[in-house]
């Protein structure tokens, strides 16, 4: 697949997760209430519901605060009611930006998210605008350090399973998969003992901004100030950093 972004992977090196579990838990919480809500509470009828228990079970979600969320969606906890929707916009660099939000306000996030997109040298747009550079794409991603597999014998265990198409870069394997197949797809990878770094269904650009170094670094700032907003669930990005540039980044220079 062209354009593949590696935020998923540089999300993944990051090691700010525990300091920022709590607000994960919630964000989590969120999207299982709000699928509980509008599918019904039932995961084996409800994919939505069943796809974000898995999500909230990869992060070590307790179990007491899925079963809470599920009730809270359903009404039999009372809870805020969130309201599902997308925004767009651009960063610096002129890399699109598509976030998926779940919030009681709107017009209060949207102030929000626009004054940090300003702040950070990007700014919101109209809805439509960047929505067409991406595809919606199951995503599984596997440290090969942590898997006994070569490249090879990794990429055909993932087409037998069902997948689309497998990205290797840098000891890193992003498995794709159309959307229907990706319950399967990582079923079938299980039963063969591999384990994902994050698994999910994402929205994948076709093609990508390469990025020079201060454009890297204030875009890496936007990235995680967005992810740090309680309404944005998700960000997805078009963009792109040289391995030598991000080392560099990483390390401090």
């Amino acid at each position: 697949m062209a354009g593949h972004s590696k935020w998923a992977n540089i999300k993944h090196k990051k090691s700010k997760e525990d300091a920022r579990r709590g607000k994960l838990f919630s964000k989590l919480s969120k999207m299982i209430a709000v699928a509980a809500r509008e599918g019904g509470g039932d995961p084996e009828m409800n994919a939505d519901l069943r796809l974000a228990i898995q999500k909230a079970k990869d992060n070590n979600m307790p179990s007491d605060n899925i079963e809470r969320a599920i009730k809270r969606g359903t009404g039999e906890l009372e809870g805020v009611n969130y309201e599902k929707f997308v925004y767009e916009g651009y960063g610096p660099g002129g890399v699109a930006l598509y976030m998926e939000i779940m919030s009681d306000n709107r017009n209060r996030t949207a102030a929000e998210l626009r004054h940090l997109l300003s702040k950070h040298g990007g700014n919101l747009g109209e809805s439509g605008c960047v929505a067409w550079m991406f595809k919606r794409k199951g995503q599984l991603i596997i440290d090969l350090e942590k898997t006994d597999l070569d490249e090879d014998g990794l990429m055909l265990e993932a087409l037998e399973a069902g997948a689309e198409d497998v990205v290797i870069e840098n000891n890193m394997a992003t498995i794709y998969t159309e959307p229907a197949d990706f319950e399967e797809t990582r079923k079938n990878l299980e039963e063969t003992g591999l384990e994902f770094s994050a698994a999910d269904i994402a929205m994948i650009p076709d093609n990508t901004v390469e990025l020079d170094k201060g454009t890297a670094k204030k875009m890496l700032k936007l990235m995680e100030v967005l992810e740090d907003h309680d309404d944005v669930q998700e960000v997805y990005a078009n963009f792109d950093i040289p391995e030598e540039i991000m080392t560099e980044i990483s390390e401090g220079h």
